[in-house]
């Protein structure tokens, strides 16, 4: 097998064929994800769903578990304040006066008061409680319904890719290797234009004395040093590189040039020319 030449020695014709038939590879590979349509993109956006579902749930989860946490301490603390009243009462059958009575008094208003409060916030932690638990269950069944979808979507992008698999890694691997025959600059720039153009063209042959990408008219000039293949050109509209068909193997029919037909005038000069008769021929004298 003949060794590779480096790309920066090729010449610029084998360059643009190079070039074509890289865009050609990619062109294919287009319409296979166009096969695909939106599927990609679905299966992406139940994918994020499905993610953010998850992490909802679990941030829900951990609320639910921060609002257990707090109404067992809430109710750990009523527990105490009641013991606190329990011993304050006792005290008061004991005291000597009633500035201990007084003192005693405040204690467990304010140890009652703490239970209020208690069972009031474990009121509150419970209802929220609850809303969080159904702001979960809300969301499970999202999460649910998602990645039903989900499955579905997948199966029939895994269909889809299952059936041009072989062919899609076949071209793949060829314009892998047609973009080591092209040097580094002009593969960059290619691959800059390619992206830039809405039908994923970078490089198109001239049809009708125009722009294969845009169709915009082509001088006759520029067209010559297109045909000469002798520099990169590229359209001065949309920036594509372009070249002749006949590089990009297309046939472009000639036209037939019709005929000159006579003219009347000429035509009945033949006619009359026909109809006279010859001239007479002298007798010889005798």
């Amino acid at each position: 097998m003949a060794a590779k030449k480096d790309p920066q020695e090729l010449t610029v014709e084998q360059k643009l064929k190079a070039l074509y038939q890289l865009q050609t590879m990619l062109s294919k590979i287009d319409d296979i994800k166009t096969l695909r349509g939106e599927l990609p993109l679905e299966v992406q956006d139940l994918e994020d769903d499905v993610a953010g579902l998850s992490t909802r749930i679990s941030n829900i989860q951990a609320e639910i578990s921060g609002l257990k946490s707090d109404i067992i301490s809430k109710r750990a603390d009523i527990e105490t304040a009641k013991a606190s009243i329990g011993k304050y009462k006792e005290q008061q059958d004991n005291v000597r006066n009633n500035r201990e009575y007084d003192f005693l008094s405040k204690e467990i208003e304010f140890q009652t008061l703490e239970v209020e409060l208690g069972e009031k916030k474990i009121r509150e932690f419970t209802a929220k409680q609850q809303e969080k638990e159904a702001e979960a269950e809300k969301n499970r069944k999202a999460l649910d319904e998602r990645e039903q979808d989900l499955d579905v979507k997948k199966g029939e992008l895994n269909e889809i890719i299952a059936e041009t698999k072989q062919e899609e890694e076949r071209l793949r691997d060829k314009a892998k290797d047609l973009e080591t025959r092209i040097e580094l600059r002009l593969l960059q720039s290619f691959k800059r234009i390619r992206k830039n153009s809405r039908n994923g063209l970078g490089i198109v042959y001239v049809q009708r004395d125009a722009c294969g990408g845009c169709f915009n008219k082509i001088p006759p000039q520029r067209q010559l040093d297109i045909r000469s293949r002798k520099k990169i050109i590229v359209c001065e509209y949309c920036g594509r590189i372009m070249v002749d068909p006949e590089l990009a193997g297309v046939t472009i029919e000639s036209k037939e040039e019709p005929k000159e037909r006579p003219s009347r005038r000429r035509k009945s000069a033949a006619a009359s020319t026909a109809a006279a008769p010859p001239p007479a021929v002298p007798e010889a004298e005798l």
